[in-house]
This record gives C-alpha cells, structure tokens and sequence, in this order.
C-alpha cells in the first residue's frame, strides 16, 4: 500500500511539473503600440503579441498573458505573477541586477519626437532649456536623466506613453524620447501626428540603452531561458522575426547586431 500510494503520489507530482511546463505568463504593459495594445475589440495585438504567441508555438506553450504599467513588471516577475517579460524591454546592466534574460531578439534605436522640421542638437546643451517627456520606467527615461536632466532639460515621466503623445500636442512638452518604432506606429502615422516627426539624431549609448530587446525572466531561471532561447533561434531561422519586423516595423532594421 505504501508503495502504491508512493507511486500514486509520483505520478501526480510528474502530471504537474508536465502541466507547469507547458504554460507560460508573459507580462506586458499594453498602452505601447505597435509592440502592444488592445484594438477597439478589446483584444491583445502588436509586434510582441504575435512574437510571443510564435515564440510559445516553437517552445510547444500555452501562452496567457498578465497586465500591468511598465515600472511594475520587473517587480511582477520577481514576485512570480508571471513567469516571463514580454513588453518590449531593453537589456541593460542595470536591469540585469534584478532580473536575467533571454538572448536579444530585436533591438530598436531611441529618438525624439517633436515639432516637424525641428532642428536640434540632442546633446544635454543642445537641450538646454527643453521639456522631454518620457514612459516611466523605460531605458528612455533613464538615458534623459542621465544626460540631459543635469544641463537644465526638464525630464516628465509618464505612466503610459499616451500621456506623453497628449502633453507634446497640447504644448506642454517640447518632444518625446521614444523607441523610433513606438513613435512612428504608435503616433507620427496617426492623424494626431501631422506636423511633428523625428528630431535629430538616434541617441546612443550601450551602457543605458542595451544590447537587445529580450525577455526578462527571473534570476537563475535556467530552465526556462533555455526553453525560450531555443525557440527564439527557430523563430530567428524560420524567418518569423523579420517578417513581423516588416509587418510593423518597414523600413527598420531590427536585427540584433
């Protein structure tokens, strides 16, 4: 009976580590378009949407997928709400105290926003004097700070990038610092966006704004980077990545370096 009852009690402990392994929760923050939002049917889309649904098909997971803002998702990973970030997120050093993650998939450059025709300097002189809006949280906001909020740039966080758009169209903000992607999807090709654009130069710098967009998982998990490592290499070689890249992204190049 003992034996039974232990083979009974293996048997489930298997049956579970098994349905554990099968599902995956990503966690995003769904106000960035065109890498996440919901559509007027109140469904999921965007760039990581359809990445992480390919990713889950390589890996052979169930995926679901858990809300929050953007500065809470590496708080939500370590707390175990979900299993992995899926939102677009920048591996940087900084990052990588808290949290690991998967090898770089895609990688964006960063550039203002602002009035079109614009002309400036994105040094924090060139800046001097400015207002920049930018989404708490974000790599973007990190990089302002750091470079341009000791000349005299005044840097404005915002809990979702939406905020930010609505401020730089009443005046209240000079220009947005944004993933260029996020700001040619997600505003300068909506009617709203008539009469701004890209000003200067993409900003640059490895240190702040990283090697890739990966997904963040929770330190030492090794099991499950190794499973997603492996289907972002199918993804990769079956063309996946770069047809969603021209799908959303036309005319930039998103490979990782």
């Amino acid at each position: 009976m003992k034996l039974r009852a232990l083979m009974i009690g293996m048997g489930l402990l298997c049956t579970f580590s098994s349905f554990a392994a099968s599902e995956l929760r990503y966690g995003l923050e769904a106000e960035y378009p065109p890498f996440e939002s919901r559509n007027a049917s109140g469904e999921l889309e965007g760039f990581d949407v359809e990445l992480g649904n390919a990713i889950c098909k390589a890996a052979a997971l169930k995926c679901t997928w858990v809300e929050t803002s953007f500065d809470a998702l590496i708080p939500g990973l370590v707390a175990k709400k979900f299993d992995a970030i899926n939102s677009a997120m920048n591996i940087t050093d900084q990052r990588r105290k808290s949290i690991d993650f998967t090898q770089p998939i895609y990688r964006i450059p960063s550039q203002l926003v602002g009035k079109a025709g614009t002309a400036v300097d994105t040094s924090g002189e060139g800046l001097k004097g400015k207002t920049i809006g930018v989404l708490q949280g974000s790599i973007q906001e990190t990089y302002a700070k750091e470079h341009w909020e000791k000349h005299g740039v005044t840097v404005v966080s915002y809990k979702d990038q939406n905020m930010a758009w609505a401020d730089l169209l009443n005046g209240r903000i000079d220009a947005s610092l944004v993933m260029s992607a996020a700001g040619q999807a997600g505003f300068l090709s909506k009617p709203q966006g008539k009469g701004f654009g890209f000003i200067g130069k993409p900003v640059s710098d490895d240190t702040i704004l990283g090697s890739g967009i990966g997904f963040g998982l929770r330190k030492g998990d090794e099991a499950t980077k190794k499973q997603l490592d492996a289907a972002i290499d199918k993804v990769r070689a079956d063309g996946t990545i770069a047809k969603l890249a021209d799908k959303y992204f036309p005319g930039i190049d998103v490979s990782v370096k």
